[in-house]
């Protein structure tokens, strides 16, 4: 016995302004399709009022015998993809089980061509995931034929379906996640932080490993602890490691435990961090300060999600989700050979890159006023404490430190102002005398700290940094003078080339 085939389409406007004029069958897609495919039944979805649909609906029995089944519908816009999904997956429900008692099922057919992008988009992925459908396409040139559309290439598609005339349409399309209530710890209004915060929402939600980077102070951890918070395995342990802190010998112990006796101290059993982190998360900061054997043994708990305790003979089953961390650029450590590829790209399933303070436009203030009010919080407690206020001054003077240490750095400096102050107000002196100095790096010391004298020339020392970094933007330019003008903080690209013709004799190219 032949199963019965349903033809599934949208009501667009051309089938309509048919019926509307009583134009020939052949005309309209829709129609088209019933004469040259007369299905069983044709479930016509319509956003276009009851009373057209229904004049609709005689007009397409009267002119191609069709039997039709019509859902008149309301949309927010033709457009909406959450009401255009919902609505389609009720209408094929609805179908199938109106034939669910034939002993055979029914054979399911989605028109692409009536309706908006968006209403074929959904068709299709309706059609290749949760409802196997045949897809038809008709038009006044080539007539009704069926669309040979793999999966793979739907999932192509689907984008330039999506980039239709309404300019909301992508928006709509990527509907954000749900909201995480747990990541409002991170305070921010930037836009890099709305972003990373985004992408944190979404990798909450699955059980991957997760590798963050960024640099020191820039709130790891506590990004760490939100993920774990919104996950699905919040009410399980959150785990945090220093690995930088665990001696060398005793890394592999620590992380995957040890039996009693399985070495010298080891006067009784121990879980170890994987075990007690078991179905929760396991936070793993400066992952890259492991020693390349525990590298070895991480990457294979990981592929495996078993761990092997210092002097047992049997792996123990976990049930872990790592969220690694490091204040380096891992991949460019996997370059360099010291740290393992393969244990990189296991871990780097979703990686988030923390911003650094100074590139959260519109974040300081934001930040300034939270961490005070933490610190007027920790120390409402203590005998004789005033709550702390900023002055202007104060302020200003904390916008114009470039918080290398970042958000760490800034909370720090604000508990060192509120000890320091006396009153109820930190002035700027006040600010300046918390704030540490910075430490130079290892290439100012070896440039500011030469000895006088005996040969040495501040011209010449000049000129070689001047030719330096003047060589080094004209690399990253390709030669382009503008470009490498705004790289070195020049007004105009005129003065990078007296600068130029001072200390160098390269030729570039005058753009």
């Amino acid at each position: 016995m032949a199963p019965p085939q349903l033809l599934f389409a949208w009501l667009g406007n051309t089938d309509l302004r048919a019926a509307e004029s009583d134009a020939a069958p052949t005309e309209a897609p829709l129609a088209h399709a019933v004469l040259a495919r007369r299905p069983d039944e044709v479930v016509v979805l319509s956003n276009h009022g009851p009373e057209r649909t229904q004049a609709y609906g005689a007009w397409l029995h009267r002119t191609t015998h069709a039997h039709a089944v019509l859902h008149a519908v309301t949309l927010r816009s033709p457009t909406h993809l959450g009401d255009i999904h919902q609505t389609a997956t009720a209408a094929i429900t609805d179908a199938l089980q109106r034939h669910a008692r034939r002993t055979v099922a029914p054979a399911l057919t989605f028109h692409l061509s009536p309706g908006t992008p968006a209403m074929a988009a959904v068709f299709l992925l309706l059609g290749k995931t949760r409802f196997p459908a045949t897809f038809l396409e008709s038009s006044r040139e080539h007539g009704v034929r069926e669309a040979d559309v793999p999966f793979s290439i739907s999932a192509e598609l689907l984008p330039d379906l999506l980039r239709g005339p309404d300019a909301t349409l992508e928006r709509l399309a990527a509907e954000p996640p749900p909201p995480a209530p747990e990541l409002a710890a991170l305070v921010h209004r930037s836009e890099p932080m709305r972003r990373l915060v985004s992408r944190a929402r979404r990798v909450a939600l699955r059980s991957v490993a997760v590798l963050l980077e960024g640099e020191s102070g820039t709130g790891k951890e506590l990004l760490a602890r939100a993920i774990h918070t919104a996950s699905p395995r919040a009410a399980g342990p959150f785990i945090a490691v220093n690995c930088g802190a665990i001696p060398e010998h005793l890394v592999e112990a620590e992380l995957f435990g040890h039996e009693r006796g399985a070495f010298t101290g080891a006067v009784a059993a121990r879980a170890g961090h994987f075990r007690e982190a078991h179905g929760g998360t396991l936070f793993l900061d400066e992952i890259h300060a492991l020693p390349a054997p525990a590298q070895v043994k991480l990457l294979r708990a990981l592929q495996e999600s078993e761990v092997l305790p210092v002097g047992a003979s049997r792996p123990v089953r976990v049930d872990v989700r790592v969220i690694a961390a490091a204040n380096v650029n891992l991949l460019a450590a996997v370059t360099r050979g010291a740290f393992r590829g393969d244990l990189f790209y296991r871990l780097a399933v979703a990686i988030l890159t923390l911003p650094p303070l100074r590139e959260r436009p519109g974040d300081l203030d934001l930040l300034i006023d939270h961490l005070l009010a933490r610190v007027n919080d920790e120390g409402a407690h203590d005998p004789g404490y005033e709550p702390k206020r900023l002055a202007p001054s104060a302020r200003a003077a904390l916008h114009a430190h470039t918080w290398p240490g970042n958000v760490r750095e800034l909370g720090n400096t604000l508990r060192r102002a509120a000890l320091w102050t006396t009153g109820a107000v930190i002035h700027a002196a006040d600010v300046r005398e918390a704030l540490l100095p910075a430490a130079p790096s290892p290439r100012d010391t070896a440039l500011l700290e030469r000895p006088l004298g005996d040969g040495f020339d501040l011209q010449e020392l000049l000129g070689d940094v001047a030719r330096h970094y003047l060589e080094r933007a004209l690399a990253e330019t390709n030669g382009n003078k503008s470009r490498a003008a705004a790289l070195l903080g020049f007004g105009n690209h005129q003065t990078f080339a007296n600068w130029l013709r001072r200390y160098t004799t390269g030729q570039v190219s005058s753009s």
